[in-house]
């Protein structure tokens, strides 16, 4: 198929790899266009605008930082949207809020075009192996023609209705979780060290007691070892969190822990944490609380 990738970062340059070993004709476009060029040698092409990119394809995948950035790109003077052709399909990969996915539903019913929202779960070593999970959302008819191209990055697709903005809403409720499971092991990892219990030790022994689970092994391991290059940073995390808080409110609920962890998330961004891996970063924001 021919495929447009808009957003070449940490996650979507990895993906756009994975399309173009499985033989997909793949147009690159990336804001900063020096990320691109690599992949002009790995056998895709490079556009200079989104809506380069866009022109003439089976289908547009975006993989972008926040709700301005898809806005810009996607509806944006020159927006990839404006040079689709009428029945060519869109899959929203970015986690974005889900008042713009419901927008782009809209606009994308009015322009006769296929709208897809796949936000995935898995940090870049996953992305690469190809093996993120995809949570999917949109008409059978879009998902059927998505699946050709998402089956590449993933080990497994979860379809969770015909509404777009479900599929974001599974997604921000996810890393909310994952947000949640970061600060409880860092409390636990402050706790542990306090009582002269080595981290890694207390994290091998409680999840092997009660949860078994490769995620909490694999993130206490980020956790006590950050890597150089964030897979996913402080500022990422805290974007995500606010807008599940924002569709809370929207839908009149109120998430008390949710709350809470904006404290925690400010204090880590004052404290210069922002650019940090969201797991180690926040282990190392609640090391500094406890010691106040």
């Amino acid at each position: 198929m021919k495929i447009a990738f808009l957003g070449l970062g940490n996650m979507g340059s990895l993906m756009a790899r994975r399309l173009l070993a499985a033989g997909h004709e793949v147009t690159v476009w990336n804001r900063h266009r020096a990320k691109a060029e690599p992949m002009a040698a790995e056998g895709a092409s490079i556009a200079a605008t989104p809506a380069e990119a866009a022109r003439a394809k089976d289908a547009v995948i975006s993989m972008l930082f926040d709700d301005t950035a898809n806005e810009e790109v996607l509806l944006g003077a020159g927006g990839a949207l404006s040079a689709m052709e009428s029945g060519a399909l869109h899959i929203a990969c970015s986690t974005i809020s889900i008042a713009l996915s419901e927008r782009l539903a809209a606009e994308h019913q009015s322009r006769g075009l296929d709208y897809v929202a796949a936000p995935v779960f898995g940090r870049p070593n996953i992305a690469a192996e190809g093996k993120l999970w995809i949570v999917a959302a949109g008409a059978d008819s879009a998902i059927a023609k998505a699946r050709p191209m998402l089956e590449p990055l993933s080990r497994g697709i979860s379809v969770i209705g015909p509404k777009p903005a479900q599929a974001h809403a599974v997604k921000l409720a996810g890393n909310f979780l994952i947000t949640m499971m970061i600060q409880s092991l860092s409390e636990v990892f402050v706790f542990a060290a306090a009582n002269g219990i080595a981290p890694a030790m207390l994290l091998e022994t409680v999840n092997s007691a009660l949860f078994q689970s490769p995620f909490y092994a694999a993130y206490g391991k980020v956790m006590l070892n950050p890597p150089e290059r964030p897979g996913a940073t402080i500022e990422l995390g805290f974007k995500d969190l606010k807008l599940f808080l924002e569709a809370a409110e929207t839908n009149k609920v109120w998430l008390t822990v949710a709350d809470l962890m904006q404290d925690r998330f400010e204090e880590a961004i004052t404290s210069g944490l922002a650019n940090n891996d969201w797991a180690g970063g926040l282990l190392q924001a609640t090391e500094n609380a406890s010691h106040r």
